[in-house]
C-alpha cells in the first residue's frame, strides 16, 4: 500500500503533532533513547521510527480508528496496532526526578475523559462513562509536571488527586486548587462564604480574584490537551487512557518549549 502520510514530508508533522518539525525530530530522539529503535532480531518494523511516532500522533490526534490510520501509513491494521502498543508507554512524561525549588507553584485540576472500557470508568457528571484525570502543571512556565493514573469518573477531584498519585508529584511545594478539593490540606484554595451568607472580607475577595486568575492556566492547558481528539471519546482499552494522556502532555510540553 502507497503511504499517504510521511515524516519526511514536513508539512505534515504541524498539521498532527502541533509541533515544530525541530522538535518533532527531538520527541523521535526521546522515543528512540526509550527503547523505541528496532534491536537484536526478529520482526522488523515496516515504518522507520520517524514514521511510528508521527503514526501514534496521527492517532491521538484524529481519533480515527486504527484500520483508518494504517491507511494512511500503507501498512496493515496488526501493524498499526503494534506500533501503538509498542510506542505508547514510550511517549509518556517523565515522572518528577528532583525536588521542587522553594518557590515553586503548581496547579492541579481534573478532567473528565470520556473512554469505552468500563473496567475503569464510572458514570460521571457528563451523563458518560469517564475517568477522572488529574493533571498539574506549573504555574509559571505552564508546562505539564504530572499526570495522575486514572480514576472512575464519579470520583470527586479531592479523591482523585489521592487516589491517582498526583499528590506524591506536588509534595514540598505550592499547590494551587479550585474548591472542589476540599479537605485537602495540601493544596491552596479560594476562601468561601460563610455558612451565616455573610460577605467575605475585602482582603479574601482580593486573594479569589488572583487565585481565580493564576488557576485559570490549568484549563488553558487542558484547552490544549483537549486539541488531541482521543481525550474526548478513547477507545483504548486498560492502560490506553493513561498512556495516551502523558504522550499528550509530552507533546504540549514540548510544543511551549519551543
Amino acid at each position: 500500500m502507497e503511504r499517504v502520510i510521511r515524516a519526511d514530508r514536513d508539512e505534515w508533522v504541524p498539521v498532527f503533532t502541533g509541533l515544530p518539525v525541530r522538535q518533532f525530530r527531538r520527541l523521535v530522539r526521546i522515543v528512540a533513547g526509550r527503547g523505541g529503535e528496532q534491536t537484536g532480531t526478529g520482526r522488523r518494523w515496516s515504518l522507520p521510527p520517524a514514521d511510528r511516532v508521527l503514526l501514534i500522533a496521527v492517532y491521538y490526534r484524529t481519533n480515527l480508528t486504527l484500520r483508518q490510520v494504517a491507511l494512511l501509513f500503507g501498512v496493515s491494521e496488526s501493524a498499526a496496532h503494534r506500533v501503538v502498543d509498542h510506542l505508547a508507554p514510550l511517549l509518556a512524561l517523565a515522572p518528577v526526578a528532583r525536588r521542587h525549588s522553594p518557590d515553586t507553584v503548581l496547579i492541579v485540576d481534573g478532567t473528565l475523559v470520556p473512554v469505552h472500557d468500563r473496567t475503569v470508568s464510572a458514570s460521571s457528571k457528563n451523563y458518560r462513562y469517564s475517568v477522572n484525570m488529574q493533571v498539574v502543571i506549573d504555574a509559571g512556565t505552564r508546562l505539564a509536571v504530572a499526570v495522575g493514573r486514572p480514576v472512575p469518573g464519579n470520583h470527586n477531584d479531592c479523591t482523585a488527586f489521592r487516589d491517582s498519585g498526583a499528590d506524591t508529584a506536588c509534595r514540598g511545594t505550592h499547590v494551587m486548587a479550585d474548591g472542589g478539593y476540599q479537605g485537602n490540606r495540601q493544596v491552596i484554595m479560594p476562601y468561601r462564604r460563610p455558612r451565616d451568607g455573610s460577605e467575605l472580607p475585602a482582603w479574601q475577595h482580593e486573594f479569589n480574584t488572583v487565585h481565580k486568575r493564576v488557576r485559570a492556566r490549568v484549563e488553558h492547558v487542558f484547552a490544549r490537551m483537549k486539541w488531541w481528539n482521543i481525550l474526548r471519546n478513547c477507545r483504548r482499552k486498560r492502560d490506553g487512557v493513561h498512556h495516551a494522556t502523558h504522550g499528550i502532555a509530552l507533546m504540549h510540553n514540548l510544543a511551549v518549549a519551543g
